[in-house]
């Protein structure tokens, strides 16, 4: 009776034994499943997050890459923020504004204009197409597209009237000077080109009476004309005493005229009075409107430079004078 007992309990044993066996076994399997089986299944991303932190990453490659000139690696960053997101305005105005940097103005004008397919009243793009047409001298387009921009934001007058001058739209730019002008926000400089072209009017009927039998010093005796005084300064650009005579009377008379004070300048260097010449020619030159002038200017101003001795400073108008020269 008591080996039968011992050997249903030592049958039992063996079953605990068996089960507890199994119960350890199947736990070591199922964290072994749970610690090297992690690599191998796969995690659920959010394609559209990581899409969005990538086109962060490439558009502030593509500003830092800009800001220290490397324009061709900011474009490619650039076309990968375009793969991700292909209608982006602010990824079209950057690669214009790369592609503006690498004087390839096509390209830059193509972009652009996609930019403000989307975003039409977007100042900022505006503006950058203006530059655009300038690089081009592309005027009449530049001008249309700052007619947009003051329609926006009418501070932008200023720029449109300066374009008109430097187109030679007399007609418009005197116009537009006039509204300004009553409306109290002309400045001095631009009074004084509506005076300048005033005083053009005025030479171009002297022009038409004037007469012929007489010398020409003898009718500026009684006919104060600025045509008359231009053809005098013209006639004795080698003889500085006669161009300082007679530029210092027709800064009394045509205070707005530039050409005066630039004769004056001219004359001034080639007395060697360089200080008095520099003077002169910066007074001067806050009149001129024609750009073929101003690059005399800046070649004058130059000479005067060299004569003091302010070598920098003549680099610089001759860097000035060549940049105006293109």
């Amino acid at each position: 009776m008591i080996k039968k007992l011992k050997k249903n309990n030592h049958r039992e044993n063996n079953r605990i034994y068996i089960h507890k066996s199994r119960v350890v076994t199947f736990c070591c399997i199922f964290f072994a499943l749970q610690i090297y089986g992690q690599d191998s299944i796969p995690v659920v991303k959010d394609v559209a997050e990581e899409n969005k932190l990538n086109f962060q990453q490439f558009f502030f490659e593509a500003l830092s890459e800009k800001s220290i000139g490397n324009y061709q690696k900011a474009i490619q960053s650039l076309e990968n923020c375009n793969q991700i997101s292909p209608k982006d305005a602010a990824v079209f105005f950057e690669l214009s504004k790369n592609y503006f940097f690498l004087n390839k103005f096509f390209l830059a004008k193509e972009y652009i204009l996609r930019a403000l397919h989307i975003k039409p009243s977007n100042e900022w793009m505006l503006k950058h197409l203006v530059e655009i047409y300038l690089k081009e001298n592309n005027f009449s387009e530049a001008i249309l597209v700052q007619q947009k921009l003051v329609k926006l934001n009418p501070k932008e007058r200023v720029f449109l009237l300066e374009l008109y001058v430097q187109n030679k739209n007399h007609e418009k730019a005197i116009s537009l000077i006039n509204v300004m002008e009553q409306e109290n926000v002309l400045s001095a400089r631009y009074q004084r080109i509506k005076n300048n072209f005033n005083q053009k009017k005025e030479s171009l009927v002297s022009e038409e009476k004037l007469p012929t039998e007489n010398s020409l010093e003898s009718q500026f005796a009684t006919n104060k004309s600025f045509y008359i005084l231009k053809k005098i300064l013209e006639k004795n650009k080698a003889n500085p005493s006669l161009l300082i005579k007679y530029s210092n009377e027709g800064i009394l008379l045509f205070p707005a005229q530039p050409f005066v004070y630039l004769m004056r300048g001219k004359a001034l260097n080639d007395q060697r009075k360089y200080k008095k010449a520099l003077l002169c020619l910066q007074n001067g030159i806050d009149f001129v409107v024609a750009e073929d002038m101003e690059i005399t200017f800046f070649k004058e101003i130059a000479i005067s430079y060299r004569g003091l001795g302010f070598f920098k400073e003549e680099k610089k108008y001759i860097e000035k004078s060549k940049k105006k020269g293109y």
